[in-house]
């Protein structure tokens, strides 16, 4: 990267991002995770580049396409990224095969559990497949023949599906497609001895070894299982005049978009991937020949059967209510008494849910006002907004319908949230709305009051049980006031006013984080004391990144916790020295964004929904709120002093762009976020014991029994 005549490094983006799934994968290979686990992070692994494929791998085949060559900040232009990515990605495929089948599947043998094939079979298992493909497979198959007159379908984007090559009674040579249907699970369970453990088989194995019953008057001469993922960036016109219509028309090109990988077996028949290479006007570097099975995602779903459950992690249980809450009769008192934190998962989502749900009973609420960006399928906090319109409240919410691969969901949910009576709005124009905010305005004895929910995470209630996020309830009055600015500008023409405490994007934040970081440099320069911790999703800003530089050669002390993308490059003599770059990586997904500013000793953290992206800073509507009272700030410092002594689940990022686990000799072991959860749940125990929880906002005693 160059400014002045000055070059920074600075890392691409797309191979930091592949170096982040090759963390995820490495979790898939640590013995010491239940093996349940290890199928998950493989799982994950394979859905996180399913979904990179989709986005950012079409984008820049695009731009090698259009004969763009403009470099990219690293200094790399399409044509010079596509190759260094492809050979990256297919060292990445090629280590989780190498995981499946040389790590996983040998010890799930030991587990006495199995993955057969037909030809593995006994008599009686080969029979039970058979009645299965009979009774419940063939009335649901449709087998597609491609000829003359019937030209080759249309397959959905990550369908997997059989490419069948026939002979006919002319010994003419034809071709016909065969979906494994989704509908039904990937893996059947076979019977077995009662010493033989358990055993399944892969439904398009299943299909295979039947499949001569659907093409009765041909030859069967090869069958080639493949798999097709599309280019599946929406491409709104955000000037249309109903941009509800306007998704849902680009939503349906999504699943028309251009082949950006076809996936075949090793070793498949020759003239069965030259028909497919034809048909599919796929590109020689477009395809990705694989061990099999094709789509480890079904890893995911395997990892989840219930009688597996011994071989998992065991669940971190939320505490309800968390002790921020603890002896209150309603939420709405603990609030007004001080500012509360939660820390979710550890510390239950369903208090979110709470607050909303009194809001929606309570006689003296008059208006609610949201922003959605990601919701459940069957949102709690949905149905309690729904709730409120009933009952006569103002309601008013903000359905960013441009959240990726979500935008069909929150479109369900605006129609709903209208019929019912609320204000929607669906975004603004060439913005998305991330930021995530939720104002109760309810009327007291003393005057309105003003209840305001902010956090770093969306509001979805089953992400809320596996990503670190953190929520802030507060009404102090000069919150309130910006909320009610806030939500002017988003619903109305208002300009972007002055706020007391928000620091708001695209107007405001990357000003804002400039100005912290510079100062933390003169205060280095005075002697005085200086230091930075972040800790964000992704690193990519360019200017971000040359600021921290800075203030690195300055002598500001920088710690970063950064889970996937850094494009920062720590630790290089004259550079960064003073830069040091955490990732985490566990069994929770690290989601919370948190920034401590030393400040001259009087330190300064705030937290929020915005990542050090470019995105972020100038294309997105984004809050990030300091944390004032004193005991919250302190609970704050002890988050980011625990992550950075996490050396379980943390990496370190070398100056050679190398990840390495923390070298824990002489160190007691420490993960984070098991810590957390003994925390919350030793905190919520001594309460127990000295609050009187007979009061009307109390726990359930069963913690299993949580409606979360």
């Amino acid at each position: 990267m160059e400014k002045g005549k000055e070059t920074f490094p600075y890392i691409n983006r797309e191979l930091s991002w592949v170096d982040f799934n090759a963390r995820v994968l490495e979790e898939a290979f640590e013995k010491e995770n239940p093996l349940m686990e290890r199928f998950r992070f493989l799982g994950i692994s394979a859905s996180n580049l399913d979904e990179f494929f989709m986005v950012r791998v079409a984008g820049v085949k695009a731009q090698v396409n259009s004969n763009y060559n403009g470099a990219d900040t690293s200094g790399m232009t399409p044509a010079q990224l596509f190759p260094l990515l492809k050979e990256k990605i297919h060292i990445f495929m090629d280590r989780q095969y190498s995981c499946l089948h040389r790590s996983i599947m040998p010890a799930l043998k030991k587990q006495n559990i199995r993955f057969l094939i037909p030809d593995e079979m006994n008599r009686e298992q080969k029979n039970y497949i058979k009645r299965y493909f009979h009774k419940v497979l063939f009335p649901v198959l449709t087998p597609l023949a491609v000829d003359t007159s019937r030209p080759f379908p249309l397959l959905a984007n990550k369908s997997l599906n059989i490419a069948v090559r026939l002979k006919d009674e002319d010994e003419e040579a034809c071709f016909a497609v065969v979906q494994v249907p989704s509908i039904l699970s990937r893996f059947l369970e076979i019977p077995t001895q009662p010493d033989e453990g358990k055993a399944f088989v892969l439904l398009e194995n299943v299909i295979i070894s039947q499949i001569a019953e659907l093409f009765e008057l041909h030859e069967i001469k090869a069958c080639t299982p493949f798999r097709l993922t599309r280019n599946s960036d929406l491409d709104i016109d955000e000037e249309a005049e109903d941009l509800l219509s306007e998704i849902v028309k680009s939503i349906k090109k999504r699943k028309r978009g251009r082949p950006v990988r076809l996936e075949l077996l090793q070793k498949s028949d020759k003239e069965t991937k030259a028909f497919l290479t034809d048909m599919l006007k796929i590109k020689e570097d477009e395809i990705y020949e694989v061990p099999g099975p094709i789509d480890l995602t079904l890893f995911s779903k395997f990892a989840n059967l219930p009688e597996f459950s011994d071989l998992c992690f065991q669940p971190v249980v939320p505490v309800y209510p968390p002790a921020d809450f603890v002896g209150y009769h309603n939420i709405f008192d603990a609030i007004r008494e001080k500012d509360r934190m939660i820390h979710h998962p550890y510390e239950s989502f369903k208090c979110v849910v709470d607050f909303v749900r009194a809001a929606a009973e309570d006689k003296d609420v008059l208006a609610i006002k949201q922003t959605l960006y990601r919701v459940s399928g069957n949102s709690p906090i949905v149905a309690a907004l729904i709730k409120a319109a009933e009952n006569g409240k103002q309601v008013t919410v903000l359905v960013e319908l441009k959240a990726r691969f979500d935008e069909e969901n929150n479109i369900i949910w605006a129609k709903k949230l209208e019929e019912a009576g609320c204000h929607v709005i669906y975004g603004l124009a060439g913005l998305k709305t991330h930021c995530k905010i939720l104002l109760v305005v309810r009327r007291e004895e003393d005057g309105i009051r003003r209840y305001l929910h902010m956090g770093t995470g969306n509001y979805n209630d089953s992400t809320a049980k596996i990503y670190t996020d953190v929520s802030m309830f507060t009404c102090k009055e000069p919150y309130g006031i910006d909320a009610s600015s806030l939500f002017n500008v988003l619903t109305g023409y208002s300009r972007p006013p002055e706020y007391h405490k928000f620091v708001v994007a695209p107007h405001g934040m990357r000003l804002f984080f400039t100005q912290m970081i510079e100062l933390e440099i003169e205060n280095a320069k005075k002697g005085l004391p200086s230091g930075i911790i972040a800790k964000v999703n992704s690193l990519v800003d360019p200017k971000i990144i040359a600021l921290l530089y800075k203030a690195s050669q300055a002598n500001v002390p920088i710690q970063l916790i950064v889970r996937g993308i850094c494009c920062l490059t720590p630790g290089i003599p004259g550079i960064s020295e003073n830069i040091t770059v955490h990732s985490i990586v566990g069994q929770l997904l690290e989601h919370s964004r948190i920034f401590r500013f030393e400040n001259a000793g009087n330190p300064k953290i705030f937290m929020g929904s915005a990542d050090w992206m470019q995105r972020n800073l100038d294309r997105r509507v984004e809050l990030v709120f300091p944390i004032e009272e004193p005991d919250l700030k302190q609970r704050s410092f002890e988050m980011l002093d625990i992550m950075l002594s996490d050396n379980i689940n943390a990496r370190i990022l070398q100056n050679d762009t190398n990840y390495v686990h923390i070298d824990r000799r002489g160190k007691a072991p420490l993960d984070s976020q098991q810590v957390f959860a003994k925390m919350a749940k030793e905190e919520a125990s001594q309460l127990e014991h000295n609050e009187d929880w007979s009061t009307g906002f109390h726990p359930l005693q069963n913690p299993e029994l949580i409606d979360d």
